[in-house]
This record gives structure tokens, sequence and C-alpha cells, in this order.
């Protein structure tokens, strides 16, 4: 990841939370602690951030409000070559004229790039999916009502009464903060709220996330694991957790991220 990059990573970072670990950030941007320091020095005497022990926080502290969790722009490039691949996977399950529900992400939002020529019925609560395919593709497009979230780029909304209930779907896509045995995590109560009420209006559930979530955990359990219909992964995956997904009776895709991203560099061929 270039220089540039790693520096939007922690300025957005410091905005989620006052202050921020080396360690957390080395693992956002895969860096090493010893680039994360230099970067978090070369920020601080840019005046964008102040450097404290073990990590920085930022000059002016982020606005209360916010949803637990990473901010949008701040996990948009993290494992970006996986999330790519698997949304490749993800869009092959769907059919010209399907209505879907594609929950927030930066995962679910790759797919975006693999659909704009199906003419789906799409549901999605994620502001950004919802702008990038009115203006690049042919999808119908419905957005539930709720208050714009703007960090997580996702509109909510506690109460029932808005066009959730009232739409059908054949496959449901999300994305999730963590997996484990006991199921899939989420990091806050509203977004789990939400996901539960989108869930109960599709058929399937496909669960769409790279191999780093299975070693990741949350305080918040969206679902058991047996609820998920298909997960889709990236080739990074351990055997132990293959075992517990089919143990739980789960279908499994795995794709390969080298062999994904040599079949979009190559040429087409007219």
């Amino acid at each position: 990841m270039h220089e540039r990059e790693r520096h939007r990573i922690i300025l957005s970072a410091v905005q989620e939370k006052p202050v921020v670990t080396i360690q957390d950030i080395s693992e956002l941007t895969e860096a090493s602690e010893a680039t994360i320091r230099r970067d978090i020095a070369a920020l601080h005497v840019q005046g964008k951030i102040r450097r404290v022990r073990g990590g920085a926080e930022s000059i002016h502290p982020p606005q209360l409000g916010n949803l637990a969790g990473r901010p949008f722009r701040v996990s948009e490039a993290v494992n970006i070559d996986k999330k790519r691949a698997i949304a490749r996977k993800a869009a092959e399950l769907c059919n010209p004229g399907d209505a879907i529900i594609i929950n927030g992400g930066t995962t679910t939002f790759q797919l975006v790039h693999y659909i704009s020529g199906f003419r789906l019925q799409v549901m999605t609560n994620s502001f950004a999916i919802a702008e990038h395919l009115v203006k690049h593709s042919k999808n119908t497009v419905t957005v539930p009502g709720g208050a714009i979230y703007r960090e997580q780029s996702l509109i909510l909304s506690p109460f029932d009464n808005d066009t959730t209930r009232n739409f059908y779907a054949r496959r449901m896509f999300i994305g999730a903060q963590g997996v484990g045995p006991l199921g899939i995590m989420e990091a806050d109560g509203l977004l789990i709220q939400s996901e539960q009420k989108l869930m109960r209006q599709a058929d399937e559930l496909i669960l769409m996330v790279d191999s780093s979530k299975f070693r990741q955990r949350s305080s918040l359990i969206l679902c058991p694991l047996e609820q998920v219909t298909t997960i889709i992964t990236d080739d990074g995956i351990s055997a132990d957790t293959v075992r517990m997904i089919e143990d739980a009776g789960v279908s499994l895709i795995i794709t390969s991220v080298s062999a994904e991203a040599e079949e979009e560099d190559s040429p087409s061929v007219a």
C-alpha cells in the first residue's frame, strides 16, 4: 500500500475514535509497525494528528452519534483484491431480472462493478451502493427509509414501517465484522436490527467475507452460522475453518485471488 493511502487510512481512523494504536493501523494497512510509526510522525509534523505513546490521536475529536465499527472510507482499501475476487464470484449467483438485497459494506460494495448490466431489482441500505448503481447501471434501486450514517455510508432506521417489508428478494448479500462457530458477528446493535429486517425478506443469505474475518470477533451476533446459505471467501481460509463451515451445513465457495486478478488484467478478445 502506498504512503498516501496509508496516511488517508490513518486520518480516517482517528476520526472514528479519539486514539488509535500503532498495532490497529498496522493491521488495517498490512504495513509494519515501524512504517506506521514513520507515517504517524510525518502526519504529526504536518499538524494533521497528534502523536501519543503507542499510537495517534485526533486533533479534532470525532462527532458523537456514529455507529460502532470502522468508517466506510477506512475499510474500503483493506484487502481490496480479495474483496473484488469475492464480489466477482458473488455476481455469478445473479441472473438478469433477479430481485436481490445488498447490505451495506466495503466487500458487498464491490458487487456494483459486476452487476451493472444485469437489470436487477436491488434493495440496499447502502448510500454508496445505491448512488453507484443509479449512476452507472440499468438496475432498479430501492432504499429503505431512515437516517444516513455518513461514516459507514448506511441508511438505517429502528422502525418497521419502511419499504423493507414490501420487498421480496431471492438472495441477500451481506458482509460481517467477524465469523466464528457461534455465528455471524457485527459491531453495532442498530446495524444488526436493520440487517435482520432485511434478512426476513430473502430466501437465501449469501455471506461475502475475506479470510481475515474468520480470525476476528465482535460482541454482537447477527445470526447463527447455520442460517447462512452460502459463504464466499478467498483461498487464505484455513482447513479448520473449512471444516467449521461444512459442519454447519453451509455451502462454501473459495476464490483464488491471484487467478481472479490475472483474469481481470488479461485483454479481452473481440
